[in-house]
Order: structure tokens, then C-alpha cells, then sequence
């Protein structure tokens, strides 16, 4: 007879509590600091021109990350949010998924983002919300989007994206499409309450999505020691009857292996999984963060020599893929290459008026277009404090 409550009875005469620490689930690691692979490891078979892409992609984040920072310094874009220390989570995770698999970010995935295809213009057209912007300036920087591959728009409350990750991964399943869609969040996210809808949604409907957790020490300025008792994040994922793993995020062979297992097991048994990537957010949570006030420098330190950039950079050269001189010249001429994207950007105009309300209703409903008029009253009623540079103020 099935069990309505569906859950298994094992039988004891006598009470007894199951300790929280029942379940410690293992991290995965592959790569060590210095490039050499851990005795035993199972290495991921991967080729020379995807390795290289993984590693170029990094790269080209943290120096997009160091650039675009500095220019919120100087007050050339409003905001920025770089994933200093965490590339190999997005880059790695990205590279083992299909170029149609779905991905919804939570805001620190550029490296995933790059690693489909999004060009360095189209970056900076975002981030400086002109009119090539791709979602037409109505974005805060960092919340790209493309629909031809496969990225959905981010959006800024915290969680959001899990329930519609849970959605979209069952409807993928319906129509038999054959793809998975990848679900990024941080541990903070795991707070919230859409994780836990979203993974119970996710586990009862047998829906094919990659749960991926970024957990990288601090919800802003909130250590992960504060915020759960428990094992982590993946340990929740079995007490919603999903497979879990947990990896080295800072490891980007051993992410690539995780995730790639985690999207065959998905696709073959369509089912959910969730991966718990273990990272360290070396930068601050946001430019408008100051990581000083809520821990010391020599944590900084410590986790810095776990850089995942030059993990991976010492295991292509000991593969003999790499070469250290030719790096370092196509490094700098990337900061000459991002430098000359950026000064472009900033100088095309904003997106004309008109788009504040296009793309809401194939037509503007009477009210959105009554609201538009009225601002465009009073722009022209007071000219100089609303430099509009282009669309029609007619």
C-alpha cells in the first residue's frame, strides 16, 4: 500500500533525535592551488579550445570587473557588481551546458554571460543604458539580458528567479525540448522565501533545472554563519528528495565536472538538481559596499591565494597550452580593448523617451500613454534639470 504520507517509516521503540550533522555532504575537488591535479582525481575530459575559451573568459571578466569598477569611481556609470574571486563558478558551470540550455542569473554571472557569446559592446551598452542597450535603458547596470542565447533579463529583488526557474525547466520538459535551464542565486538567496518554493515545485513536478548556489561566504554584509545553523545549501536539497553536489567553486575543472554530471542526470531522469559551489566574494557585495566594516583584511588574504584565475593558469601551462609572455600581451591589449569599448558607450545617446513603455502591451494601453504624456509636459516645462538627448518630445 502507498504511503500518503509519503515518507519512509523505519521503525524504533525508543525516541531518539537525529542530530543536525547526520548529513555532511563532501566537496568535490579536482585542481589544486599550485595546478596539479589531487591524487586520484577524476578529471573531466576537456580539450584545448574549450579549456582555452574557460580560461579567456575569466580573464576577460575580471578585467571588465577592475575597469567598470573604476568607472563608477569616477562617476562615468551608477553601479556595478563585480565577481572577483567566484569566475570559475559561472565559467565552468556555463561551459558544460548546451549553447540552448536557459540560464536565469541572480547579478554576478558576466562570465557565463561572455562564455555564450555576449559581445564587449553589447556589455557596455548596458552598462551605460544607451541607446543599443538591448533592454533600451531600463535596467540598472549589470542586469543584462539576451534573448538569442539564452539569458534571461535579470531582475533585482533577491530570489526571484528560482520559482521561474522551476517553471520554465517543466515546461522545457512538456514540450520535450531535451534542455535543462540553470538556476544561479547566493546563499543569501537561499534565505528567501522562493528557494524553498521553488525547489518543492521543482522536486514534485520532476522539473529538469540546475540549481546552482554560489555560496560565497556573505549576503552583503551578512556571514553565512549568521544566517544558517545547518551543513550549507546543498544539504536542504535532499530534504526535498533532489540529488545534490557540492564543489570546490573556486576549482573550475571540478565545477565543469559537477555541472555536467548534474545536467545528464537532469535530462536523463528529469529531475532537479542542486550544485553548492564553495566560493569566497573577494570583492566588495556592490559599489556601493565597503567590505572593511564587516571583515579583515587577512580573511581577504587568506582566500586570495585560492584565486581561481591562476589555478587554472598554471594546469594550461603545465598541459603546455598556455604561454605566459603571450598572456600577459593579450592581457593588456583586453585593458586597452575594454578602455577604448568604454569610451565609445558613453557617448551614444540615451534611449528616446518613447521606450519607457514599449514592449509592456503590443499597443500602450490609454493609461501608460497618459502617464507619457505627462512627463513629457513636464520635461518641457523644466528643460534644464531633464537634458533628454533623444525621442520624440512631440
Amino acid at each position: 500500500m502507498k504511503n500518503p504520507n509519503n515518507a519512509t517509516i523505519t521503525t524504533v521503540h525508543s525516541a531518539a533525535f537525529t542530530a543536525g550533522d547526520a548529513l555532511k555532504i563532501p566537496t568535490l575537488c579536482i585542481l589544486k592551488d599550485d595546478g596539479n591535479l589531487y591524487d586520484g582525481a577524476d578529471t573531466p575530459t576537456v580539450d584545448k579550445e574549450t579549456a582555452l575559451k574557460m580560461y579567456n573568459t575569466m580573464v576577460f571578466t575580471r578585467v571588465l570587473d577592475e575597469r567598470m569598477l573604476a568607472a563608477q569611481r569616477q562617476g562615468r556609470i551608477s553601479f556595478y557588481m563585480q565577481c572577483l574571486g567566484e569566475e570559475a563558478t559561472t565559467v565552468g558551470s556555463a561551459a558544460a551546458l548546451d549553447e540552448q540550455d536557459m540560464i536565469m542569473a541572480q547579478y554576478r554571472e558576466q562570465g557565463a554571460l561572455r562564455y555564450r557569446g555576449f559581445t564587449l559592446e553589447q556589455f557596455m551598452n548596458q552598462l551605460f543604458s544607451n541607446e543599443k542597450d538591448l533592454g533600451k535603458g531600463r535596467q540598472m547596470p549589470v542586469h543584462y539580458g539576451s534573448k538569442d542565447i539564452y539569458y534571461m533579463t535579470i531582475s533585482s529583488p533577491l530570489g526571484t528567479q528560482i520559482p521561474q526557474a522551476s517553471g520554465y525547466a517543466y515546461a522545457q520538459k512538456l514540450r520535450g525540448l531535451n534542455k535543462t535551464t540553470i538556476c544561479y542565486f547566493g546563499e543569501g538567496a537561499a534565505s528567501e522565501g522562493d528557494f524553498h518554493a521553488g525547489l518543492n515545485m521543482a522536486a514534485v513536478h520532476k522539473a529538469p533545472v540546475l540549481f546552482f548556489c554560489r555560496n560565497n561566504g556573505y549576503a552583503i554584509s551578512t556571514p553565512a554563519n549568521e544566517q544558517f545553523v545547518g551543513d550549507g545549501i546543498a544539504c536542504r536539497a535532499v530534504g526535498y528528495g533532489m540529488k545534490a553536489l557540492r564543489v570546490d567553486g573556486a576549482d573550475i575543472l571540478a565545477v565543469y565536472q559537477a555541472t555536467k554530471m548534474a545536467r545528464d542526470y537532469a535530462l536523463e531522469h528529469n529531475e532537479p538538481v542542486l550544485i553548492e559551489a564553495m566560493a569566497y566574494r573577494l570583492g566588495a557585495h556592490s559599489s556601493s559596499d565597503d567590505p572593511s566594516g564587516y571583515r579583515s583584511k587577512e580573511e581577504e588574504e587568506m582566500w586570495r591565494k585560492t584565486d581561481p584565475i591562476s589555478r587554472f593558469r598554471l594546469w594550461l601551462v603545465k598541459q603546455g597550452w598556455l604561454d605566459d609572455a603571450a598572456d600577459k600581451a593579450s592581457i593588456e591589449a583586453l585593458r586597452t580593448e575594454i578602455l577604448d569599448a568604454l569610451k565609445v558607450a558613453e557617448k551614444v545617446a540615451k534611449p528616446g523617451i518613447e521606450h519607457l513603455i514599449s514592449d509592456v502591451y503590443h499597443q500602450p494601453i490609454p493609461a501608460l500613454q497618459q502617464q507619457l504624456d505627462e512627463l513629457k509636459q513636464h520635461i518641457r516645462k523644466y528643460p534644464d534639470a531633464y537634458p533628454v538627448t533623444s525621442g520624440r518630445m512631440d
